[in-house]
């Protein structure tokens, strides 16, 4: 089980420092001895044996055959106390089609078989990965077993009596040992990157305001990452009503936090995140058990700050700067009301019909800074915006826009490789956002409520070339499944980093 981590002011700097690697994995050429041994099977081809006693081959091809194992993907024989072994147990486990398997499927293999492990109390694990072969190479496949692991391994139980210590300690015999552990380092970073997003998502909202979010983006300093806070004053000199109206109401007010990767010269990409530390709705007061997790409502500009890290401990070939709106939507006598007029720094004028869409006002501001000060090629947004996307794709997918199809066929496939999958929903229905008192209002009259969210942020990509991903539903789990744990998820550092060091 992962380090702990708590994002207050007090530990912010050590935390922030701290990859939560609990789990440990080694790679080697040979075998070693263990609580438990892994053994993988492929489809129908009979695993190999050779290596054990005779009577142990003996006992575990009876229960091969009398649980008529094939060597489905996922599948698990279990032998407890083998005979003629020094293992506890032994699992062998099914791969499928050779073909098939490949990055996603390894990943996800590691955090459901992390989990079964750590449930059976395995102190360490021997698992015997050499003759293990796929759609990519036997070094690329162990790191991507062990990603999965990790990932599942990593929770946030900061708040607990008796949070969870125990550790499983992976040995694996591989085929390249060098080059399984610099597959597995490159991972690594990528982990920093989701851990710190999770960490972030997963913090109670007092303490994980808009500034324990910029105390925690300058730690990023450290890795030669230039950030930068703006306060309301200075968001007011800007011009930018709509970010600073919605953090009006809270103590602090709002902020803007910029955080700049410069790993080469080449024009920047623009990843700008969505921020509200905590949504109570506004005057707009959402009821019901969902305001207890808008905690998580920030889950956007968590995921593109754990993508700078991810791609600064890389040491990436990257440009990429994160803009971040940060604000709590918050009731109190200086809180904006439904119906007051906002002006961005955009010039366009928003009529806020309801005071819980905040998000796309925080990010019309932001989308804005980023264009005026970084000129990106690119820029994508990502948020917890809406309802309506959860009622269209739900959970497993998020929604993602735009008019240019290269960059969704770009990010649909990069989704598919760190099973971040992402669903394309259509732009439109902009008349749906007249206002009889401004140029827009900040909710559609009718139509997709996504769409209408989507196509408000529309009016503020310019010419650059824009995505927006919607991840409401995607940014915390309330159960464990495959490499992703209970709480925060990190939704989108893995889907940004692949796309990052892949498409661009």
């Amino acid at each position: 089980m992962s380090l702990t981590t708590r994002f207050s002011a007090l530990a912010l700097a050590v935390a922030s420092m701290t990859s939560a690697n609990a789990a440990d994995f080694e790679f080697n050429t040979k075998l070693a001895d263990a609580d438990a041994l892994v053994i993988f099977q492929a489809g129908e081809s009979q695993s190999n044996l050779k290596f054990l006693d005779k009577d142990t081959r003996k006992q575990l091809e009876r229960a091969i055959a009398a649980e008529d194992f094939k060597g489905a993907y996922g599948k698990t024989v279990e032998v407890l106390a083998p005979v003629d072994s020094d293992y506890k147990r032994i699992f062998i486990v099914g791969l499928g089609e050779t073909g098939a398997l490949n990055a996603s499927k390894m990943t996800k293999l590691g955090g459901n078989l992390h989990a079964k492990f750590e449930g059976k109390k395995l102190e360490s694990v021997a698992v015997a990965f050499e003759d293990v072969e796929g759609a990519l190479s036997n070094a690329e496949l162990a790191a991507q077993f062990a990603h999965g692991a990790n990932l599942r391994d990593h929770t946030f139980e900061v708040y607990k009596k008796e949070p969870n210590t125990f550790n499983v300690s992976y040995h694996f015999d591989v085929a390249d040992k060098q080059a399984t552990q610099a597959q597995y380092k490159a991972l690594q970073h990528i982990q920093a990157g989701v851990f710190l997003a999770r960490d972030l998502t997963s913090e109670v909202a007092t303490e994980m305001t808009p500034v324990d979010f910029a105390k925690a983006a300058k730690e990023l300093e450290q890795y030669g990452v230039e950030v930068k806070v703006l306060a309301p004053a200075e968001l007011k000199e800007l011009g930018m009503g709509a970010l600073e109206g919605v953090g009006r109401g809270s103590e602090h007010g709002s902020r803007l936090v910029v955080a700049h990767y410069k790993g080469n010269s080449e024009t920047p990409i623009a990843l700008i995140g969505k921020g509200i530390t905590f949504d109570s709705g506004g005057y707009s007061i959402k009821t019901g058990a969902s305001i207890a997790r808008m905690k998580s409502d920030m889950a956007g500009a968590a995921a593109v700050l754990g993508t700078v890290k991810a791609m600064a401990l890389s040491k990436a070939d990257v440009n990429v700067v994160a803009v971040m709106g940060m604000a709590a939507n918050m009731v109190s006598q200086y809180a904006i009301a439904p119906g007051d007029v906002l002006r961005t720094a955009e010039g366009i004028s928003v009529e806020v019909v309801n005071t819980d869409a905040e998000g796309r006002l925080v990010l019309s501001d932001a989308m804005w800074y980023a264009r005026k000060h970084y000129s990106p090629e690119i820029m994508i947004d990502v948020a917890t915006l809406t309802g309506s996307k959860i009622g269209a794709v739900g959970n497993e997918y998020s929604a993602i826009f735009s008019e240019d199809d290269s960059l969704i066929t770009e990010f649909t496939n990069a989704g598919k490789v760190v099973n971040e999958n992402v669903w394309r929903l259509p732009l439109g229905y902009k008349d749906k956002l007249k206002s009889d008192i401004a140029d827009f209002q900040n909710v559609g009259s009718g139509g997709p409520g996504a769409t209408t969210a989507a196509t408000f942020l529309q009016q503020f990509a310019g010419d650059t070339r824009w995505v927006h991903i919607d991840i409401a539903g995607n940014a915390l789990s309330s159960s464990a499944k495959d490499e992703v744990p209970t709480g925060g998820t990190g939704y989108g550092v893995r889907l940004l980093s692949q796309w990052l060091l892949t498409a661009k």
